[in-house]
């Protein structure tokens, strides 16, 4: 990936979709694919809350007139996620999938456990770090053109979502930085924590959704999948230099993340009186043009 500069963040309203009609498994007919993005979209609301709380933390403090904008620009986005993926989420319950209970569990780990026990800077490096998850998740979806045989709304509603996880991706970093003056080992630490929590909260979700879906062969359906995700050539694999370069002391969001198709999206957006669906299928016109 290129570097980029920073992208003015835009506070924009979250777009509408009809759910009812959406298959089962709108990904291809692939259950490891649809549930993969369902499991993360089950997880989004309550994670944006957390997000906004640990930034929210060190609001006060922020003297720079720029920084304390664009999080409050960041607080807006984040919390039109949270709507959008709340709809979805209700979609999910009405499959069968045992959404209240898993969200239950989700804000007691991350609100009882992890906001009262745990020094705020660190749930600050939490938070900096599944921005930086997000966003390098976000490069992935426009460069790798990886939702192609997806279902066009939820296609829409992710590109949506990476655009602005693109605009905002250095806010909690530099309130990390700059004004909770987290260090080094703090960052790294709260990296490796959230690179292991989360896909095995994800998985652990979707294991669940399978369940409810009546999947045959799980073993087949996990083995694919799994070797989607990180076998070579996998989803994983083509993001690991963004998500290493985490780990280089000197590291700075901006300093990675290809913006061209990101640039194209908000053209799209902006010029079809923004409208996500036409949009996204412009990115996806272009990507597979290329």
């Amino acid at each position: 990936m290129d570097g980029g500069s920073p992208q003015a963040i835009v506070p924009r309203k979250g777009p509408e979709f009809a759910w009812q009609d959406l298959p089962r498994w709108w990904f291809g007919g692939d259950p490891f694919r649809t549930r993969f993005f369902d499991a993360m979209s089950l997880l989004f609301p309550e994670g944006e809350k957390f997000f906004i709380a640990c930034v929210r933390d060190y609001r006060d403090s922020i003297a720079d007139p720029e920084l304390r904008a664009a999080v409050k620009d960041f607080m807006y986005q984040e919390g039109q996620h949270g709507v959008v993926h709340t709809s979805f989420n209700n979609h999910l319950k009405s499959q069968g999938i045992a959404v209240d209970e898993v969200l239950t569990r989700q804000r007691q780990i991350m609100f009882d456990v992890f906001r009262r026990r745990l020094p705020k800077v660190y749930t600050l490096g939490q938070t900096a770090a599944a921005e930086h998850m997000t966003a390098l998740m976000a490069h992935g979806f426009f460069s790798t053109g990886m939702f192609d045989d997806a279902d066009p709304r939820v296609r829409a509603m992710y590109a949506w979502h990476a655009v602005e996880e693109i605009e905002h991706k250095a806010v909690a970093f530099d309130v990390f930085q700059k004004v909770a003056h987290g260090g080094y080992f703090t960052r790294v630490l709260s990296m490796l924590q959230v690179s292991l929590t989360f896909p095995l909260h994800v998985f652990a979700i979707m294991r669940h959704m399978f369940e409810v879906d009546g999947v045959r062969d799980r073993f087949r359906v996990w083995t694919k999948g799994l070797w989607w995700l990180y076998g070579p050539g996998g989803l994983y694999p083509r993001l690991m230099r963004h998500y290493l370069a985490y780990f280089k002391p000197g590291f700075h969001p901006w300093q990675q993340g290809e913006l061209d198709t990101y640039r194209l999206w908000r053209e799209s957006y902006e010029r079809s009186g923004s409208n996500a669906l036409a949009a996204a299928d412009a990115v996806m016109a272009a990507t597979r043009a290329a």
